[in-house]
């Protein structure tokens, strides 16, 4: 493999790079050899970055929930518009693509990753938190449309609806589910609470 490839941005090709090891080989296969070999470059590239690689790996975990933050402020943007049910049908595909499905599954195998993250998120793993409290402060937008019932605990509905959306995508070798199963699960899931047809138009 080659070993003196200049990186342009460093940080996000080494962070690219095992993120297409992730989803070719597993958890189990992510090692800094398998990510800078991905990369095309040498192994000390990615020390001379992060002090190893549980550094390394939190990093990416934190990079990526930074776009679960982006994507929070995109969907309150939606609120009072279109389908309750249909903008969570898409929140949920979204959260669960493969990556994220891969990085749940790293965060809950390496006790050392998952201490690094402790600085940043004392509980829970960081890109379902982050998701959660996207969908929360999502439903008490639309709750002030009045589009969810007043009653409704959103703090109950939001970790539920990540939940169950966990458990549809959770098998990284398996076909990924139907838009169709997505939408079941998130009607099952907000029942009585949405104010709006929760059959498609």
């Amino acid at each position: 493999m080659p070993t003196g490839v200049a990186l342009r941005d460093p940080r996000h090709q080494l962070f690219d790079a095992a993120e297409r090891v992730l989803l070719r080989a597993g958890p189990n296969a992510l090692t800094s050899r398998a990510v800078t070999e991905e990369a095309g470059c040498a192994k000390g590239v990615l020390h001379r970055h992060f002090a190893d690689f549980d550094a390394f790996l939190a990093d990416l975990v934190r990079d990526r929930t930074d776009r679960v933050r982006e994507r929070a402020a995109a969907l309150r943007a939606t609120a009072g518009t279109g389908s309750v049910v249909d903008h969570l049908t898409t929140v949920l595909t979204e959260v669960f693509g493969p990556v994220a499905v891969a990085l749940v599954a790293l965060v809950t195998s390496r006790d050392g990753l998952r201490a690094r993250l402790r600085a940043d998120a004392p509980t829970g793993v960081p890109l379902l938190t982050e998701a959660t409290a996207a969908i929360a402060a999502h439903l008490e937008a639309e709750r002030g449309h009045g589009r969810i019932e007043p009653a409704a605990d959103v703090d109950v509905l939001a970790p539920t609806l990540i939940g169950a959306g966990h458990l549809l995508f959770a098998d990284r070798t398996g076909a990924a589910p139907q838009p169709s199963d997505v939408r079941k699960v998130v009607v099952g899931v907000l029942g009585t609470a949405v104010r709006e047809p929760t059959t498609p138009g």
